[in-house]
């Protein structure tokens, strides 16, 4: 008996709110086949509702998910660690257990204006989608 085992991926940010949040559910969605998929931050600060409603859009829901810290994956091995802000990278140059190292940083959408927030959301939503395209292309 053969057993596949799935990559393990995780997504690094600084709140774990927004970002790794979106970028979790969408690998998840596209892939989850192939990957087992996390999102922590650095500073975890509580899931942002209208990473929720952007999500939501496409069908995706993350609305269970909650912020968590980089400190709960201590110790756990992951084939891909991808940090999708500046300011995680700095926070964690390195993340032992963590195979190939992935950078992009995206846009923080809640630093938005208000009456702009949904729609940074939803573009820095869409930004995660196609690097995640790009990521399946090249490295799986």
């Amino acid at each position: 008996m053969t057993m596949n085992k799935r990559q393990r991926v995780l997504f690094l940010c600084t709140g774990n709110s927004a970002r790794s949040q979106m970028a979790e559910g969408l690998l998840r969605h596209i892939a989850g086949d192939q990957f087992e998929v996390f999102s922590a931050g650095t500073r975890p600060v509580g899931l942002n509702p209208n990473a929720v409603t952007a999500m939501s859009e496409i069908g995706i829901n993350i609305a269970g998910s909650r912020s968590k810290s980089v400190d709960e994956f201590a110790g756990q091995q992951f084939e891909y660690v991808f940090t999708v802000c500046d300011s995680a990278k700095e926070a964690c140059p390195i993340f032992p257990g963590g195979g190939k190292r992935l950078h992009q940083s995206f846009e923080d959408p809640a630093a938005a204006p208000a009456d702009q927030q949904l729609e940074v959301f939803r573009k820095v939503r869409d930004q995660i989608a196609d690097r995640l395209q790009e990521f399946l292309r090249n490295e799986s």
